[in-house]
């Protein structure tokens, strides 16, 4: 990677545009970075990192990026024009602006843009690869093989960094290694492998318990047979399974034969509960017979106590038969005596209808009658004809009349409305023209209504964005502050866990076992837990918080860059003016368009009135001349009409008599026939009716002598109803039937014979039953408690058995798993250094950090000093990471913390070197052709600084260029090639001399 132009504006210190060309610089293979403290010789460093990453490093995160010297309206932006892996790019990055609004007050916020082109040699221009921020940050990691973090300390090589790290403490400098190189996936392996084995002991744990619950479950089941008792082991205690097995098989074996004695004495009770019911059913057997004689005797005496009551019901039942044979002749002169009095009554009605005169008259006399007055209402037939064409002739006149008044108003109205009808259509043609001009205007104004409208809905959701951004500015500082604090609470928890790591080591120890950190089987004095201590969960609950926190701070940051995004698409479209200036405007719009669309919607409705108007005056001219007409054809028929009605009058006149009409007269006589016909009808029946009643009484008589009664009377009362004669017949049929059953049931022999014996004692023999039946259930219950009991013991052990078998696997996993877990952690015995996996990896690097560092090292010390890795352990702790420097004039190795001022500098100089080839040829032999060293020249003597240089110097044999940065006067005379910050008032500039 080379670097070749920088461009600078507003950024840092910087106020306005600058540039670095560090194609000049770089000529001489070493630059020099100079100027006072604060002047920004730093911010150009920071240029770099924030064109290829989007950020700065990490210690300067967080600030602005913005100058405060910056004018109003200039972007900050960032350049950078560099080569890697043969392709040459431009990198422009231009961070967040917060800008005053194009139109009225305030301030808008534009978002980051990135861009990224590549120069085409075969055109000889810049062509545009990506505007995207992820798709920019992917492809430059890529290209140079390197994190933010790894370029930060390859590239721009920070010396106070790399002192610590000659001196630090092996964790420490395995941190650092550990960013470097990225092993994490190593780290991944321990912690997955410790996961494991915490997994595998979980479940192995779980087995145990398991199978212990099921022991006791075993004991629950046996209850107290079992004199045995428990073995008292925990889960994970050796010989857990092989005691549990065994107490199991005693425990079985004393529940069979418990089971068996309970099935005999089941069997026996049994045996006398057969004895004891065949007993009770004897009994109960001769008291039912007893029962039933007695029940016998007594329902005899009751049908001797009514013998009396059953002789005279037969008596009673003999007469009703006798008398059935008068009932027909009983029965006709019932029907006979009604039919006579239904004929009389009718009679008396239709008499009561005529007139005195008719009082006396029989049915000939009133048939004869009946007649005459059918021939007088014959004579009236053509009467009643004239009468009701008289009817019709007054009908007609009366509709001529109506016709002429009619046809006198339709011409009145139509000779009015004519007149009128010029000047209403001259106002309809006025209001059409009008309504059409206003049709027009609302189809303008319709065109301005849209975009109206769009503009003011942009307004309003360009304000209520602008309150989200606020609220979400707000949301993002409050999340990153919480983000902020739960990082440090996680980071001083992890501190006193680490703190108090020796107390959880300490709980796991067993005497006569090694101690898994130093080996002892012998322990002491073991570290104890404090009040406060924090263990493992309570470390991952910390960082759970503070993952939730930082990934909450994340996505409202997202949520603050969408709703900017938004902000600024709807300020683009609504423009700088204010939302009550276009809501009024699209009032006013509104409010002319409404009156516009008012005025032209009667335009189809005053066509219409028009087209009807004229229609209607048609209609009217075309009713004036029917109207005519009619008035002139029906002055001829109202005449004839007058004639023949004059005629008709009088021939009515003599018909109708004293009757006011014709009808009347009609009806008169048609009323007088058919009463007088009614009264000769009703005549000649009620004289039939009264013969047939003669004859019945006749018959009746006749057929009661018959029967054996004085009377037709007497028969009559000895009748019985259907439903006197069934409830007799039933009293009749029951007391014979009692008789029967009676009878029988007292000549029973073995009734008879049980009535002979003695009372029978029920109740002795069923409480007998029941103490026999209940000791069968005891007896049962006390069988099956021990079946159950043989079943559970039984299946509990199979159960145990199966868990017993299933945990052979789960042990030898968990042994295995062990093993390669405390291996890698470097907790086992057969990790003679205690190194860790990682800690492993991190070595191999070191050393060759180490060795790549000792080649520049030797030429800065005159090959006095060499650097060397140590996997020596510190105490009783862990080796892996140590790092000792070699002193040639004296032969011994010894810590780095013992190098002066000076030593430590060109020391660790020459390790950041190293590192920066072993980092490089890491990333995929990736070449830097420019690097950075910043500050610590000024702790060199003279020669040693010349040392120094050609040591720098010497990297020009890769074709590199280096970049120190520093404060040292002597630099200036020594290195041509410079790169001076000059602050001011307005911000600083850059003055750039080559070699």
């Amino acid at each position: 990677m080379r670097l070749h132009r920088l461009r600078i504006t507003a950024f840092g210190p910087f106020g306005g545009a600058q540039e670095v060309d560090f194609d000049d610089l770089s000529a001489a293979g070493i630059f020099l970075l100079h100027g006072p403290t604060g002047a920004g010789k730093t911010s150009v460093l920071d240029a770099v990192c924030y064109a290829l990453y989007g950020s700065v490093p990490g210690a300067r995160q967080g600030g602005s990026l913005r100058s405060d010297h910056a004018a109003s309206g200039t972007r900050t932006e960032v350049t950078l024009e560099l080569t890697v892996a043969g392709r040459r790019l431009e990198l422009t990055r231009q961070p967040p602006w917060e800008r005053a609004k194009k139109r009225g007050s305030g301030t808008t916020m534009e978002k980051a843009q990135s861009w990224l082109r590549e120069y085409d040699t075969s055109a000889g221009s810049w062509k545009d690869l990506s505007r995207s921020h992820q798709e920019i940050g992917e492809e430059i990691t890529q290209l140079l093989g390197m994190s933010r973090e790894q370029f930060c300390q390859v590239v721009l090589l920070p010396q106070g960094d790399f002192a610590r790290f000659l001196r630090a403490d092996a964790e420490a400098r395995g941190r650092l290694l550990g960013r470097l190189f990225d092993t994490r996936r190593f780290a991944a392996v321990e912690q997955r492998l410790a996961e494991l084995r915490r997994a595998a002991e979980t479940r192995v744990r779980a087995g145990d318990a398991e199978l212990l619950a099921d022991a006791h479950r075993m004991q629950q089941a046996a209850g107290d047979i079992v004199e045995l008792p428990l073995p008292d082991l925990k889960p994970g205690d050796p010989g857990l399974a092989e005691s549990v097995l065994e107490w199991a098989a005693v425990a079985r074996t004393t529940a069979r034969e418990r089971f068996t004695v309970a099935h005999c004495a089941q069997t026996a009770a049994e045996s006398a509960q057969v004895a004891a019911d065949r007993e009770l059913e004897d009994v109960r057997e001769v008291a039912r017979l007893q029962r039933r004689f007695a029940e016998a005797r007594e329902r005899a005496a009751r049908l001797e106590e009514r013998s009396g009551a059953h002789r005279e019901a037969q008596a009673r039942m003999e007469r009703a038969r006798k008398a059935e044979a008068v009932a027909p002749a009983l029965g006709l002169r019932e029907a006979t005596e009604a039919e006579h009095r239904r004929a009389a009554d009718s009679e008396a009605r239709a008499r009561a209808l005529l007139p005195e005169t008719f009082a006396d008259a029989g049915a000939t006399g009133l048939a004869a009658a009946a007649r005459k007055a059918a021939e007088e209402l014959g004579g009236l037939e053509s009467a009643r004809r004239a009468e009701h064409r008289l009817t019709e002739l007054v009908t007609e006149r009366d509709t001529l009349d109506r016709q002429e008044r009619a046809d006198e108003d339709v011409l009145q109205e139509a000779e009015l409305w004519l007149a009128e009808w010029e000047a209403t259509r001259a106002g309809l043609q006025t209001h059409i023209e009008s309504a059409q001009e206003s049709a027009t205007r609302a189809e303008q104004l319709a065109l301005q209504r849209e975009p109206a409208q769009k503009r003011l809905t942009a307004a309003r959701m360009r304000d209520q964005l602008a309150g989200d951004t606020d609220e979400a500015q707000k949301q993002v500082l409050a999340s990153g502050e919480r983000a902020l604090q739960a990082r440090s609470h996680w980071l001083d928890v992890k501190e006193q866990r680490l703190n108090g790591i020796a107390a959880e080591l300490a709980a796991s120890l067993t005497d006569g076992e090694p101690c898994a950190v130093c080996g002892a089987t012998e322990h002491p004095a073991p570290a104890r837990k404090v009040a406060g201590h924090v263990d493992r969960e309570a470390e991952e609950r910390a960082l759970a918080v503070y993952q939730r926190a930082d990934k909450q701070r994340a996505e409202d940051e997202q949520r603050l860059g969408l709703v900017r995004e938004a902000l600024a698409a709807a300020t683009a479209e609504a423009g700088d003016t204010p939302t009550d200036q276009l809501a009024e405007q699209v009032e006013g719009l509104e409010r002319l368009f409404t009156e516009a669309r008012r005025s032209a919607a009667g335009l189809h409705a005053a066509n219409e009135e028009l087209r009807r108007g004229e229609q209607e005056r048609e209609r009217r001219a075309a009713a004036r001349q029917q109207a005519a007409v009619s008035v002139a054809s029906r002055v001829g028929r109202r005449e004839t009409l007058d004639r023949e009605k004059a005629s008709l009058e009088e021939e009515l006149t003599q018909a109708r008599g004293a009757a006011d009409s014709v009808s009347a007269r009609a009806a008169q006589l048609e009323r007088r026939v058919g009463l007088l016909t009614e009264a000769a009808d009703t005549a000649r029946v009620a004289a039939d009716t009264a013969q047939r009643l003669k004859d019945a009484d006749a018959r009746l008589a006749d057929a009661a002598f018959r029967a054996g009664f004085d009377t037709p009377q007497a028969a009559a009362a000895a009748l019985l109803d259907d439903a006197a004669h069934r409830e007799l017949q039933r009293r009749l049929d029951a007391w014979q039937q009692e008789e029967v059953a009676v009878r029988a049931v007292l000549a029973e022999t073995e009734t008879a014979a049980a009535a002979q014996r003695p009372p029978a004692e029920l109740e002795a023999a069923e409480q007998a039953a029941s103490d026999a039946g209940r000791r069968v259930r005891e007896a049962a219950s006390a069988r099956d408690a021990t079946a159950r009991r043989c079943t559970e013991l039984d299946r509990l052990t199979v159960r145990a058995a199966a868990s017993v078998r299933r945990l052979g696997p789960l042990r030898e996993e968990y042994d295995r798993v062990a093993r390669l877990a405390t291996l890698t952690a470097g907790t086992s015995a057969d990790n003679e250094r205690k190194m860790r996996l990682e800690s492993y990896v991190l070595a191999a690097r070191l050393e060759q950090v180490a060795a790549a560092a000792t080649a520049r090292l030797q030429r800065m010390s005159s090959g006095r000093y060499t650097l060397v890795h140590s996997d020596d352990r510190a105490g009783r702790g862990r080796s892996g990471l140590g790092l000792h420097v070699v002193d040639a004039w004296t032969g011994r190795e010894r810590d780095t913390a013992t190098l002066s001022g000076g030593e430590t500098f060109f020391a660790s100089l020459a390790l950041a070197l190293g590192l920066a080839d072993v980092v490089t040829d890491e990333a995929g032999g990736v070449r830097l052709d420019t690097l950075f060293i910043d500050e610590g020249f000024g702790s060199l003597d003279d020669q040693t600084l010349d040392e120094v240089l050609d040591v720098l110097d010497s990297l020009r044999e890769r074709d590199r260029s280096v970049g120190i940065v520093s404060h040292v006067a002597d630099l200036r005379r020594r290195i041509h090639a410079q790169l001076e910050v000059v602050k001011g008032r307005s911000g600083s500039v850059v003055r750039q001399r080559g070699e």
